[in-house]
């Protein structure tokens, strides 16, 4: 009788979950889409911010390429204190721990 109890509660948590699905895939794509916006107000003028275009500055990296330098979660702490990088162009600036995680999200998914 225990087994089968185990197999049911299973096969309820495995329906549960794949309820939930859907409900997970869609907050993932809010948090991309307001990672997307950030890049466009922020990063589009210099980085290239799809899986395709060069970035319009030469020296500015793709950002679909910065998961092959390093980790993309790396760069949170960098967001929430604000970047500084060696060339003088890019100007500092600092994210909320909000726009952190979509932002974050973004860069994922163009890896």
């Amino acid at each position: 009788m225990t087994c089968q109890k185990s197999v049911r509660q299973t096969a309820i948590a495995a329906a549960f979950a794949l309820l939930l699905l859907p409900v997970v895939a869609a907050a993932q794509s809010a948090s991309v889409q307001r990672g997307v916006t950030l890049a466009r107000t922020y990063c589009v003028s210099c980085h290239s911010i799809d899986k395709r275009s060069p970035s319009p500055l030469s020296i500015a990296p793709a950002f679909r390429d910065l998961h092959k330098r390093y980790p993309v979660e790396n760069l949170a702490e960098s967001l929430a204190e604000g970047i500084v990088t060696g060339h003088p162009t890019m100007p500092e600036f600092r994210f909320e721990a909000d726009q952190i995680g979509d932002f974050i999200a973004f860069l994922k998914s163009l890896e």
